[in-house]
């Protein structure tokens, strides 16, 4: 009996050394963070600063949604109606898995403000934080 429980835990010991084993793989940055949301980071800083923060009038019938940390692995943010958080998206500005690639797409870029969201979100997305494009 005692050597049947010896048997039973060594073989637990050496599942879970299993298990244990083998290489991590490290982080692409260092900092834990995808591709995807570090490239969101990057945009919604420059979207909340360019658009909200500044009291863009063209922005001032909406409110951003931040939904960065969500547990779906597409790191997003919405543009809904102001004053009406949980309303359907008027915009979605996503990227997925380990794609820095940034998405949009939602009824607004069908509108006027279509052109100039997909300028800003071009730029900001390559790097640049300007609030304005370079002529």
């Amino acid at each position: 009996m005692k050597s049947l429980r010896i048997l039973a835990a060594a073989a637990a010991v050496i599942g879970l050394a299993a298990c244990n084993s083998g290489p991590k793989t490290p982080a692409p940055s260092g900092s834990g963070k995808s591709a995807s949301l570090r490239a969101m980071e990057q945009v919604a800083i420059a979207a909340h600063k360019c658009w909200f923060a500044s009291k863009d009038p063209a922005f001032k019938s909406y409110q951003m949604a931040n939904e960065l940390n969500n547990f779906g692995g597409t790191p997003r943010f919405l543009l809904v109606p102001a004053k009406q958080y949980g309303a359907r998206p008027l915009l979605v500005v996503q990227a997925q898995g380990n794609s820095s690639q940034v998405q949009v797409f939602g009824p607004l870029m069908d509108q006027a403000l279509g052109a100039r969201i997909g300028s800003d979100i071009t730029r900001w997305s390559s790097g640049n934080p300007s609030c304005t494009g370079t002529a």
